[in-house]
């Protein structure tokens, strides 16, 4: 499924899909779900997964700076805190908007 529009709205993400739904993604839930090898690691063949420790985010990793998009599958968040390695897939990011609210 592809988003028709995507917009920051305060400190959401506001999704509307092709199919006519909304989403909206809260920035902090975005960012913690980066799915970038530095947010979550790398798996090699045997399944290991290597991962840096996890650091704690300032407030800038939650300001969203713009959305780029990436061919016709997926979104780049850039945020204020530079990071921009995080491509959310649109199935992806759909799944992330249907993640219950930690």
């Amino acid at each position: 499924m592809r988003p028709l529009d995507l917009q920051a709205i305060g400190d959401e993400l506001a999704v509307k899909w092709e199919d006519g739904t909304e989403s909206y993604i809260p920035l902090q839930k975005l960012r913690q779900c980066c799915p970038c090898a530095g947010c979550k690691g790398e798996t090699d063949i045997m399944g290991n997964v290597y991962k840096n420790p996890s650091k704690p985010l300032s407030p800038q990793a939650f300001q969203l700076v713009r959305l780029e998009r990436i061919g016709g599958y997926a979104v780049r968040p850039v945020w204020a805190d530079g990071h921009t390695t995080g491509l959310f897939s649109f199935d992806y990011l759909k799944r992330v908007a249907e993640l219950p609210e930690a």
